[in-house]
Parts: C-alpha cells; sequence; structure tokens
C-alpha cells in the first residue's frame, strides 16, 4: 500500500531534515528536554506526520512531549528574537486561512481585535499564485517575487 503523505515530506525526507536542524543548531537529540509540535489548526495530514514524529521521537528519548496551538506559536514566536517584544503587544497573524489582529496581553492571555470576515490574507496570495500557474502553496513564491518587483510601475490614486 502506498501512502500519500502532505506536501511531498516523507519519512525518509523528515528524518534527515530533523537530523540537519540538530547539527546547525549544534545540539543532539540527547540535548532535547522535550518536543514541541504544532496540535492545529492546519492540514490534518501534515498535522498527523508532525504529532506522530513528535510522539515517536519524544517517546524513544524518554523525554516530554507537547502540542502547540498552530496560531499561539506564531503569535508567540517574536518571543524567541534577541530584541522580544514586552507584553502587551499587538500581533497581524496572517497565516494560511487565518488573518487576526490580536492583542497579546501575556503567556496564555490573547484579545482578539479583529478578523478576515472573508479569504485570508494567506488564501489570497495562493489564489494569485493559481493564476500564475505556480504551484501550491504559491503564496510564499509570490511574496518572494513581490519583493523583486518594481515599486512605480504602477500608480494608484485616492478617489
Amino acid at each position: 500500500m502506498c501512502l500519500s503523505w502532505p506536501l511531498g515530506i516523507t519519512p525518509a525526507s523528515y528524518c534527515p531534515l530533523i537530523e540537519q536542524v540538530l547539527k546547525d543548531a549544534n545540539l543532539t537529540r540527547q540535548d532535547l528536554d522535550g518536543i514541541a509540535y504544532t496540535a492545529g489548526p492546519g492540514l490534518v495530514g501534515a498535522l498527523m506526520v508532525g504529532a506522530s514524529t513528535a510522539h515517536g521521537m519524544a517517546k524513544a528519548l524518554n523525554i516530554p512531549v507537547l502540542g502547540v496551538h498552530h496560531m499561539e506559536g506564531h503569535l508567540l514566536a517574536p518571543m524567541l528574537e534577541d530584541d522580544a517584544p514586552e507584553f502587551p503587544f499587538v500581533a497581524l497573524l496572517v497565516s494560511g486561512g487565518h488573518t487576526q489582529l490580536v492583542e497579546v496581553q501575556g503567556l496564555g492571555h490573547y484579545q482578539l481585535l479583529g478578523e478576515s470576515v472573508d479569504d485570508a490574507a494567506g488564501e489570497a496570495f495562493d489564489k494569485a499564485a493559481k493564476m500564475l500557474g505556480l504551484a501550491y502553496p504559491g503564496g510564499p513564491l509570490v511574496a518572494k517575487l513581490a519583493e523583486q518587483g518594481d515599486p512605480s510601475a504602477f500608480v494608484f490614486r485616492a478617489q
């Protein structure tokens, strides 16, 4: 039986990827104190691969495993930077099917200030990519190509 893996990710490709990430971070598996993975929301196939891999590695290494909410991960990612913001701060989340403006009051304390009522900005980028004949998900490539554009090519006038 042949399984269909999300986005072409297979066990043969993600195991070397994990090893390369650890190598780039100058770490070994034994240096890990725990493993976190995206628990949702997201594409069910990709979530299953991540959860299965995380749980398997954690069991093999006898370390804790923690599912993290996808959007909370985005909200708190700036805390990993050297110049991390102080609480409270406002975050604009643009991820896949979500476009939200959120006040981050502290860990676990968030206030939704507003969100899109139709397609998220990320989906609009993917739709533009499809119109251009680019592979899915094309949003990141559209964003990269946009950086190479000429900002003075079109003049937009307010009416």
